[in-house]
This record gives structure tokens, sequence and C-alpha cells, in this order.
């Protein structure tokens, strides 16, 4: 489990629970509570109810989690901190076989169903009625030095031949999708040639080269490239891929960052539990590594509320409990590392 700031600017209430350990970690401000006496946790199935002096917190916890009465119990941790409490306590878990799925790109992409792709910074409908025939992974995990070292046949890349689609065919990467281009492309999508990487790049090995990006015509942001002239790669970031029902218009826009979070975490989850590792880097087109991460764990659920100054009876000084039921969300906890130019790296903890 992550260590958690010993010094954090009101921090309320905050509950952590692990499905795997079964149990959870419970810290409340002492401008909340003054003391673990002040307290009190109770129950039942999917739901968590927290009593403090100034007010009840009744997170709403996932379907299939309950609280283990009577299980919550103060730590010395709490003891020895000037700003906060901690409690330990015990969770019950019922598995669900659905539990693990994710609603990604990756995960939406069915053979033989009809999709409609839009954008997801204006949701312009960008191919419309698209019917695969064969939904494929691409292969990943650094295969071409694998086949380097392990066939006796010779790579059929060697000369930088790539896999591309078929008319009816969408191939998968790790975080792009493969499509054959079709008329409808004209009106809804534009290309422009630009650089990637640094044009006075010392490195002869890493020379500046051109790439065809592909945008929206509606709002100009960038979602992908054409990797050939009949062929576009569409970046899972840049995308929102629905199945074409009737006229069902598709949902609102997400906002910007929350899309994000939602598709690289899915991301992350799938790629760890399909290929047992737990250590990835983020790099833009160039190349050149931006960030690493390390995924600690998968299966954290967790729900806060912070504090804030009520008028009335209360003075400035005793603040009440904001958010009175949260939803307990699942979470994923990661390392990361931000790789800079001049050899800084920045370590935190980030949930």
């Amino acid at each position: 489990m992550a260590e958690m700031p010993a010094n954090r600017h009101g921090v309320g209430v905050f509950l952590e629970l692990r499905k795997r350990l079964q149990s959870g970690l419970l810290i409340v401000g002492k401008d909340i509570a003054g003391s673990p006496a002040d307290v009190g946790v109770t129950g039942g199935d999917s739901s968590l109810c927290i009593r403090t002096p100034r007010g009840e917190l009744s997170p709403i916890l996932p379907p299939g989690v309950s609280f283990e009465e009577g299980s919550c119990i103060p730590t010395p941790a709490g003891e020895s901190c000037g700003e906060e409490l901690h409690f330990r306590l015990r969770i019950n878990v019922v598995q669900s076989r659905n539990e693990e799925a994710c609603d990604g790109v990756m995960e939406t992409l069915r053979a033989k169903e009809t999709y409609c792709f839009y954008c997801q910074g204006c949701m312009t409908r960008l191919l419309e009625d698209r019917l695969f025939k064969r939904v494929l992974p691409l292969p990943n995990g650094n295969w071409n030095a694998i086949v380097d070292d392990w066939c006796c046949h010779p790579d059929p890349f060697a000369n930088n031949n790539k896999l591309l689609p078929r008319a009816e065919d969408c191939l998968l990467g790790d975080t792009f999708v493969l499509l054959a281009r079709d008329d409808s492309c004209e009106h809804t999508l534009t290309q422009e040639v630009s650089p990637v990487g640094s044009e006075d790049n010392q490195d002869p090995k890493k020379a500046c080269r051109r790439v065809t990006l592909i945008s929206c015509k509606s709002c100009s942001s960038v979602l992908g490239e054409a990797i050939a002239p009949e062929t576009l790669k569409l970046y899972i970031t840049q995308v929102v891929v629905e199945p074409s029902v009737g006229d069902r218009k598709p949902e609102a826009s997400l906002n910007r960052s929350l899309f994000l979070e939602r598709t690289v975490a899915a991301r992350l989850l799938e790629l760890s539990n399909s290929l047992s590792t737990f250590h990835f880097c983020v790099q833009p087109p160039d190349g050149k590594a931006f960030l690493l991460l390390w995924l600690l764990n998968s299966d954290s659920i967790i729900a806060s509320a912070s504090e804030m100054c009520a008028g009335g009876e209360r003075s400035i000084n005793s603040p009440a409990l904001h958010s009175p039921s949260p939803r307990a969300a699942r979470a994923l906890k990661l390392l990361y590392i931000a790789c800079s130019d001049t050899g800084i790296q920045q370590r935190e903890w980030r949930t």
C-alpha cells in the first residue's frame, strides 16, 4: 500500500479498501475528530457509515463489498501523527465474474458487429456503420527481437513491411487501432504531414522523421496517423467507439481528463493481466520516454470527503464534512517517474 503523505491540508476523511487483502485504511483529520473515541464505523451490504462530531459520511461501496462489524480499530500510526487519526478495518468480498470488465475501446470491439467512431473532443461522427469480419490483436512485447533470437526462419518484416488491415479488418495495438480507410473519411478527416522529433537532433540514429497526422475536420483534434495511403491508425485516447444501434445518439463527451484517466487505466489493467507485466513506459510519437509507470495494485477502492468551513453555529475553526454520500470508486495505484531533459526525475505516489 502506498505511503500516505504526512502533511496534507484539509485531510477530512479518506478511505482505502483492498479487495484482495480484505482490509482497509481509514484516515480522519483531527479537526474532524479529536480522538479515536469520536469516530464510529458501522455498515452493511455495500454501505458504510462513518460518524464523527462534525457529521456523518456514508460511502456507497461496490456490489459484493461489505464492512465487517466491529473490525475498525485505531492504529499506532495515528497516535504518532499530529494531524490525523488512522484506523484499520476488515471487509468481506463476494467475487463477481464481471468485476474485472472494462469499457475501453479495446474491450468494446468485437467481430461481426457494427460500430461508429466519434471524435472524443467534439463527438463528431467520424466513421459510420463499420462492420468488421475480423478483430485481431497485433503482436506486442518486443516481439520482433524474440523472432530474431528464437526463430530459425528469416524475419518477414526485415524490409520494413507492415501488418496492414484489409477492408473489413480491425487490428488492435496496445494504444491504437488500425482500420482500412473508406470514402466517408474525406468528409470527416483531414491529414497533414508533420515532423516528429527534433530537427537539430545530434544523434544520427534518431533523425527527425515525418508522419502524416489525421485530424478531425470539425475541431482539428489530432486523432492518429495515416501509416499507409489506405490505412488509418487511430489513438484510443482520441476516439470513442460505440455499437451502431438504430438512430441512437452517443452520450455527451466526457471531461477530457476523466476520459484519459479511464482509458489509460483500462489499458494498464488489461495489459498487466494479459502480459503479467507491471511496468510501463509512456512515449510520444518520437519514441522518447515521457513517463515511467509501475502498477502497484489494482484492487483498491477509495472514497474521500474534504472539509469545508461552515456557517451558522460552527466557527471557522470547526469544519464540517463535505459530500455526505460519496461513491467509493475503484482505483489503480501507481508509482511514476517523470522523465525530463535535465535528468531530474520526479518520484511520486499517485492513485
